[in-house]
């Protein structure tokens, strides 16, 4: 019996451990990372990236560029809900994509580090926001790239520009999916657990389904060549959100790539793809 209890106890024990250090482990893999390791991502990129702050209405916020030619259309990156201009790394490493494009990408307010402000949970603040960092940019070709939540932002976009990519953007309130996950913030209780970056995810997740009704009836007032490229076995960003799109839409304006079996990681998972695609326009 005294051996019984033993194991149970030093089970107990590891299992406690265990669990301490995967929480450990994720708040460290999705906090915001500093400047000094934002720089160390990119050591063995073709071109070392500048990395600026910029203010918008006394926000401060982060911008990552690689700038190979003046001359290049832009690429501007527009991360998701938890997201930071790391998310678009890869993209803005690689050599094929370099010859062709600049790119930027940019934290936006609330997922910066160290950041004092909260997310504004408007995607008009977000929109607007964005149009400034656009009217900054010196170039003649701009193409704007939005990944989930990133995606309206783009959308709203009022500049006229030359391609909008979206990927898997969750534009349209009514498959608006609310991940059981969202009530560790909702509990009182257990709040504290929930890291500080994913407090502020959590919400923007719980405003955007409301804050949706004010854009989605009115997405085709942009006139810009829209792209949207979606998995359609995504059920973070349901595919659903770009058939609503290609219904709204005409044809000689939008064009919806399906990725097979593809979830809503293909920003990474499906990598080759979209950069085709970005290579393509």
């Amino acid at each position: 019996m005294k051996t019984i209890k033993k194991v149970f106890k030093i089970s107990g024990i590891v299992l406690l451990l265990l669990i301490v250090g995967v929480y450990v482990l994720f708040v460290s893999m999705t906090a915001p990372k500093s400047d000094e390791k934002v720089i160390q991502r990119f050591n063995e990129a073709p071109i070392k990236p500048i990395l600026a702050y910029k203010t918008y209405k006394n926000f401060s916020y982060r911008v990552l560029s690689v700038i190979s030619d003046r001359n290049l259309p832009t690429i501007i990156f527009v991360h998701g809900t938890i997201g930071s201009c790391l998310d678009f790394s890869r993209y803005m490493m690689d050599e094929d994509l370099i010859k062709n494009y600049n790119m930027i990408s940019y934290d936006r307010i609330g997922y910066n580090y160290n950041d004092q402000n909260s997310v504004q949970e408007s995607i008009a603040f977000e929109r607007d926001l964005l149009d400034d960092l656009i009217a900054q940019t010196a170039s003649n070709s701009i193409i704007l790239t939005g990944y989930s939540y990133g995606g309206p932002i783009a959308l709203a976009s009022h500049k006229k520009i030359t391609n909008l990519v979206l990927l898997a953007p969750a534009v349209y309130s009514k498959v608006e999916p609310m991940p059981w996950m969202l009530n560790f913030y909702k509990w009182g209780l257990t709040r504290w657990l929930v890291p500080d970056i994913w407090k502020e995810a959590s919400k923007e997740k719980m405003s955007h389904q409301q804050d949706l009704i004010n854009f989605e009836n009115n997405w085709e007032i942009n006139q810009n060549t829209i792209i949207s490229i979606h998995g359609d076995a995504d059920w973070i960003v349901p595919y659903s959100n770009s058939e609503y799109l290609l219904h709204h839409f005409p044809k000689e304006r939008f064009q919806l790539i399906t990725l097979k079996d593809a979830g809503h990681d293909l920003i990474w998972s499906q990598f080759s793809q979209i950069k085709q695609q970005l290579l393509n326009l």
